[in-house]
């Protein structure tokens, strides 16, 4: 759940900077949320979750 969290602090503070600065536009930020929703919502959602996981496993485990 952690990841989940930290990952989603992550993209929004990326799209606000692109905001920000102008790179990237409203309408480009909402699509890409509802990207995210529908992605969530489908079959691929259990595997990205599981590579974020050992993803995240690895990292800490360098770190260690």
């Amino acid at each position: 759940m952690a990841l989940s969290v930290s990952a989603l602090v992550l993209f929004g503070v990326i799209c606000f900077i692109f905001i920000r600065n102008k790179q990237l536009k409203i309408g480009h930020a909402i699509l890409a949320a509802l990207f995210g929703f529908m992605l969530n919502q489908s079959t691929a959602a259990k595997p990205i979750q599981d590579f974020l996981s050992q993803i995240a496993k690895s990292i800490s485990n360098i770190a260690s």
